[in-house]
C-alpha cells in the first residue's frame, strides 16, 4: 500500500490544484490544506461541497496556524476536515509512505 500525504498550498479561487487533485488522489491518501489553500476548509464557498465529498474517502486537514493567520475562523471548518498544528504536520508527514506537493 502506498498511502500518499498531499499538499495544497495554493486558494482554490486563483488556481485549480485543489480540483485537480481531489479528482486524482486514491482512496487510501490524506490532504492537508495550507496557506493559502486553507480557505477551502470553510463552509459556504463554492468548493465546500468538493472538499465535504473528499472527506467520505479521503482524510482532510488543514493547517489551524495558517488558518488563523488569515483570520478564518476554525468554527466554520467543513464537518470531516480535521484542524492540526505544526507538530501534527510533521507527524503526518512520517506517517505517511510518500509527500505529493501540488504547486
Amino acid at each position: 500500500m502506498n498511502n500518499m500525504l498531499h499538499t495544497i498550498n495554493k486558494s482554490p479561487f486563483e488556481n485549480n490544484t485543489l480540483s485537480s487533485c481531489l479528482s486524482l488522489i486514491a482512496k487510501d491518501s490524506s490532504v492537508i490544506l495550507i496557506e493559502d489553500a486553507v480557505v477551502a476548509s470553510m463552509q459556504n464557498t463554492k468548493f465546500s461541497d468538493l472538499v465535504s465529498k473528499a472527506t467520505k474517502n479521503n482524510k482532510v486537514y488543514v493547517l489551524e496556524p495558517d488558518l488563523l493567520a488569515r483570520g478564518l475562523d476554525k468554527s466554520k471548518i467543513i464537518d470531516g476536515v480535521t484542524p492540526v498544528g505544526y507538530d501534527d504536520f510533521v507527524d503526518l508527514t512520517v506517517e505517511h509512505d510518500s509527500v505529493q506537493s501540488w504547486l
